[in-house]
């Protein structure tokens, strides 16, 4: 077995001599393949399996789901499979396939083929590597493209001469896998980004294609430096016409950054944020509502992302405006409570006035903590009739217990026997 798979936790250790036995069972070459070979010559920590087979593999995948006890997800249409185990671990099995792309930026018509078919419609040398599982060879590393070596000279290269024309997606995701890395795009790959560029290679990919790879890079934990990256190289024209990155935006993103790192602090146990959203807000700020909604709909985020969005672009300046003001702690509830966390941590890394930044604090440590001890049974129980007044109660109580001195189940009795008499 190969020294690089030796090293391996036991865990992933044991699911790659089942996937071999099964291999063996059903008479296919099977090989560990993509990114998950370069992250482990790289010495990087990933978990995710990726098995190409040459063979049936929805055959492979099931076999191996069972051994596993695995739930599993088939592509009948492309010969692939997701598999995720009991512990956690994501296992990605794939036949091994050919690639034609019968017009530029379009999806590409698959058939069988063997590894060296496979290896070779990948996007960069350093994702074209391979190592058998079964059958065993003297070949540490199956390399036809010198994607070893782009590794340790930490170059990014494509395949051929038309990767950006066939997939213009590649072009972010050379900036996105040179940012992670701190790898640099080498020459000969950078005169083809720029000439599929000056061909308007992005502006022809499906809105949809286009979308998900930006989502990848503002997941990136780089972010900044992919940003700054897509401006020097590509602008940001291809997503939305006269869109900049000036030093007003840079600025806002480094303090977004910062923003989410103080909360990752602060609330550890709380749940995690969609960071990509807030980034991409940060890209979008300073664009009116039609403009954002145009960009919006164009590129059809779900309605929760959307909604997002737009109630920061709509409202941020002025609910800024509001919480610089010194407030009571109902009035910023009110405020502050219909928004994601996503949202009120943009105003505050929108703003650093101290009022504003109190405020908000205030909200997510204390404010947004409060829970009422009565229910519905108690006010049932006052002979007070079920209905809209319900929440009504519930809302003047919540206010009260925000902005005086009310704790115990008691104190809230005593509150809405006082507002029911009058």
């Amino acid at each position: 077995m190969s020294k690089y798979i030796e090293k391996l936790p036991p865990e992933l250790l044991g699911i790659i001599k089942l996937a071999k036995d099964i291999s063996f069972k059903l008479g296919y070459k099977s090989y560990l393949v993509g990114g998950f070979v370069r992250d482990l010559i790289l010495k990087r920590k990933n978990l995710d399996l990726d098995i190409t087979v040459e063979g049936d593999g929805i055959e492979f995948a099931r076999t191996l789901a069972s051994h596993l006890k695995a739930e599993v997800t088939f592509h009948q249409r492309f010969g692939t499979a997701t598999l995720i185990t009991p512990e956690g671990f994501k296992i990605d099995i794939a036949t091994s396939r050919k690639e034609l792309y019968p017009k530029p930026a379009m999806l590409p018509q698959v058939e069988k083929g063997d590894i060296a078919d496979d290896l070779k419609r990948r996007d960069f040398t350093i994702n074209a590597l391979a190592i058998s599982i079964y059958p065993e060879t003297k070949e540490e590393i199956i390399d036809f493209f010198g994607g070893y070596q782009d590794l340790l000279r930490k170059k990014i290269r494509v395949l051929h001469d038309k990767s950006f024309i066939d997939d213009p997606t590649r072009i972010l995701r050379a900036i996105r896998f040179e940012q992670r890395f701190g790898f640099c795009i080498e020459k000969n790959t950078l005169r083809l980004i720029k000439e599929a560029l000056s061909l308007n290679m992005l502006q022809r990919l499906s809105p949809h294609r286009l979308r998900d790879e930006l989502i990848l890079i503002l997941k990136e934990e780089n972010v900044l430096k992919s940003i700054l990256r897509i401006e020097e190289l590509l602008g940001w024209d291809f997503l939305i016409p006269g869109l900049r990155l000036n030093r007003r935006k840079i600025k806002l993103l480094n303090s977004i950054i910062q923003t989410i790192d103080w909360y990752s602090k602060e609330f550890p146990q709380r749940r995690s944020l969609d960071t990509w959203l807030m980034y991409l807000i940060g890209l979008l700020d300073g664009l009116d509502k039609e403009r954002t909604v145009s960009f919006l709909n164009r590129f059809s985020f779900t309605k929760g992302q959307t909604k997002r969005i737009l109630s920061y672009i709509v409202k941020h300046k002025q609910l800024m405006y509001k919480l610089k003001k010194k407030l009571k702690p109902s009035r910023i509830y009110t405020y502050l409570e219909p928004l994601s966390y996503e949202v009120i941590l943009l105003l505050k890394a929108k703003s650093k006035d101290k009022n504003l930044n109190k405020n908000i604090e205030n909200f997510l440590k204390v404010y947004n903590n409060i829970k009422l001890n009565i229910t519905g049974k108690d006010l049932k129980e006052m002979g007070i009739s079920e209905g809209p007044c319900y929440q009504k109660i519930f809302k003047r109580l919540l206010y009260a217990k925000l902005d005086k001195n009310i704790e115990t189940k008691e104190e809230e009795l005593r509150f809405v026997r006082n507002l029911i008499r009058g």
